[in-house]
């Protein structure tokens, strides 16, 4: 799966074992299957207004294609799909959704890429944060700006301006968000407790990280208190993390030059090569990737780590853990979070009646309190997870009304998000060339977390020199 950053690939791993059964099931499930009858993309016969700004005339006629529709294994998703395909003809009975579950597009970087090269994507299709500028360098998608308004997206004024403006491109917009995610604090309920530590504070300074990781490992048999990435690109991932919750950058705001090799970059490495190595308080495995932290977390043999929100579901759906085990802060520092996420595009040149309709569509689906992905009573009906903070791109009157809804119908104990959710922390899109940055960071993390003679100085400064190397040739 490809989400923002190295997102894409971490969350690529944590929906593939998830997807294994399923896609023996169905057999790669069928590329067009139709949730709402049968037939090809084609047979349109718009009858509205060609004015973006007018609604859509429910008397026009449209076909759809869309993509990532749950595939036939995921029998709860999947009926929630044909559901709202259902209620949402209610009111546009002449829209035809074609939903095609095709699982590597969705999930694999190369397909993706193809697929734009090749002209053949969906009428609206799913992309993710930092997928913007391919698409656009393969002229893929629609400037949608003039047919989203409050009228059409009655949300839109509550959508956090962050999450629409990583689908902006030279003030047009060009995407509608399904989900976002920002990064925090996981902590292990259990371990903190016994440390006699306050599971419902977590530490919200470095400072308070390194206390608090000393006294969780006091524990011993074998227990981290804080587990850090540094392999895979992951580790660079979490540098980028950790420096904007400190209030530093990776990459200037040219996008041109590195801009970690301050004072803020020499902190996040000290800090790592001071519990590593004076407090012992990391365990002795590093070099670790995506995937390690969350088992030795679920295990209780880790602390603390630098997560999102759907790690828990990972944790408790894969690894057999339990939701009450796990608490989330602020990432420490809180002067900004990374961010990213996915949504879905509209193909470029759509008709205006297709743009229409799809617009509403994703309206309806993903960014209505209380419908589509956010009907919290008919998910925890499904046996789905409800309560975890994500998606959580909803501010004012509309963050209200889903937060008390999520609250309401959830299946695991919200409250142990509450320092999260009431601390909320302005997020920040990841850097330009982000994998190929990460990868020359991950040699810094992992130098500091293997070597306690490692030079920081040194480390920064080769660091930025390579860097620079990769923006250049942007």
């Amino acid at each position: 799966m490809r989400s923002a950053g190295f997102r894409r690939s971490r969350t690529r791993r944590a929906s593939a074992a998830a997807l294994v059964t399923a896609l023996a099931l169905t057999a790669l499930a069928s590329c067009g299957t139709s949730s709402s009858g049968s037939g090809d993309d084609g047979g349109n016969s718009d009858s509205g207004s060609s004015d973006p700004t007018a609604p859509l005339d429910p008397k026009a006629r449209v076909t759809l294609s869309i993509d990532c529709m749950p595939p036939a294994a995921k029998a709860a998703e999947l009926r929630e799909w044909n559901e709202d395909i259902k209620t949402f003809n209610a009111k546009y009975p002449n829209v035809r959704i074609n939903g095609k579950s095709t699982p590597g597009q969705c999930l694999e970087p190369p397909r993706f890429t193809a697929m734009l090269k090749g002209k053949s994507q969906p009428d609206v299709f799913y992309a993710y944060f930092t997928d913007l500028q391919q698409v656009l360098d393969n002229d893929g998608a629609q400037d949608i700006s003039a047919y989203v308004t409050e009228k059409t997206v009655p949300a839109l004024k509550d959508i956090q301006p962050q999450v629409l403006d990583v689908a902006r491109k030279d003030g047009k917009l060009y995407a509608l968000p399904t989900s976002n995610y920002t990064m925090g604090l996981m902590i292990n309920r259990k371990l903190f407790t016994e440390a006699g530590l306050n599971p419902d504070t977590p530490p919200a300074t470095w400072e308070e990280v390194r206390a608090a990781s000393k006294k969780i490992a006091a524990l011993g048999k074998g227990v981290a208190g804080f587990g850090e990435y540094s392999a895979g690109n992951n580790g660079g991932w979490h540098f980028a993390a950790t420096q904007y919750a400190l209030g530093g950058d990776v990459v200037d705001a040219s996008g041109k030059k590195a801009a970690f090799n301050d004072e803020k970059g020499r902190q996040v490495l000290r800090q790592l090569h001071d519990m590593r190595w004076e407090d012992d308080s990391m365990g002795k495995t590093q070099l670790l990737k995506w995937g390690d932290l969350q088992k030795q977390i679920a295990s209780d043999k880790l602390g603390m780590f630098l997560a999102a929100p759907d790690d828990i579901a990972y944790m408790v759906q894969q690894l057999g853990a339990k939701y009450e085990n796990f608490g989330l802060g602020p990432i420490p520092g809180a002067q900004g979070t990374l961010f990213g996420g996915n949504n879905y595009m509209i193909k470029k040149g759509s008709s205006p009646d297709k743009i229409k309709a799809a617009v509403a569509w994703l309206n309806f689906k993903n960014l209505t309190p209380g419908k589509g992905q956010f009907d919290w009573a008919r998910t925890k009906a499904d046996k789905l997870p409800v309560g975890l903070p994500q998606p959580n791109f909803f501010t004012g009157e509309s963050k209200t009304q889903d937060d008390a809804a999520r609250a309401a119908n959830a299946t695991m104990p919200v409250e142990n998000f509450k320092a999260f959710m009431d601390n909320p922390v302005p997020g920040k899109a990841e850097p330009p060339k982000a994998q190929e940055i990460y990868k020359i960071l991950d040699v810094a993390m992992s130098a500091v977390l293997t070597n306690k003679e490692a030079d920081i100085d040194k480390l920064l400064a080769t660091a930025e020199q390579q860097v620079n190397q990769v923006l250049a040739n942007q």
